[in-house]
């Protein structure tokens, strides 16, 4: 069976195994314990959750949630996660791509994201799928300190 990349329910064991996962290693990699932010705020309609699954195993995902004033259409994306065994095989690719199409469905007009200086493979790849980056991000999104920002239309 094929790399297959669709919407699932965020309250499903799929993307909160895939949520959790990335929660996990961002813990890791930049040695914090808590995180500010509820797995609800990706279930529709204010949100969503992607998740990709080789041979019908979890390989990644990530959600996208709204932010700002609704009637700007703005969502931030967050929680990307592969499965380390599936990196570098096109799978990230593969969800943003699905991520970005799905979010323009539901009538987003633009998409943010944020990742940190201990995720250089991040930042290539959203620099190479025309994420530009920006100085400032808009009302409601998450913002850590030395993050690099990032913003997308759809």
């Amino acid at each position: 069976m094929p790399l297959t990349v669709g919407l699932e329910p965020v309250n499903g064991y799929g993307a909160r195994s895939l949520y959790l996962a990335a929660l996990d290693e961002l813990a890791r990699r930049y040695e914090r314990t808590t995180l500010r932010e509820a797995l609800e705020e990706y279930e529709p309609p204010h949100g969503l959750f992607v998740v990709a699954r080789d041979d019908g195993a979890l390989a990644g995902g990530a959600g996208v949630r709204m932010i700002g004033n609704p009637e700007e259409a703005l969502g931030e994306v967050k929680r990307l996660w592969v499965r380390p065994d599936l990196r570098r095989r096109g799978v990230a690719t593969r969800i943003m791509t699905a991520l970005e199409g799905h979010a323009r469905e539901t009538g987003l007009t633009r998409l943010y994201l944020e990742t940190g200086p201990r995720q250089p493979e991040a930042i290539a790849l959203y620099r190479r799928e025309g994420w530009v980056e920006v100085a400032a991000y808009p009302e409601g999104a998450t913002r850590h300190p030395n993050s690099l920002l990032f913003a997308k239309p759809l």
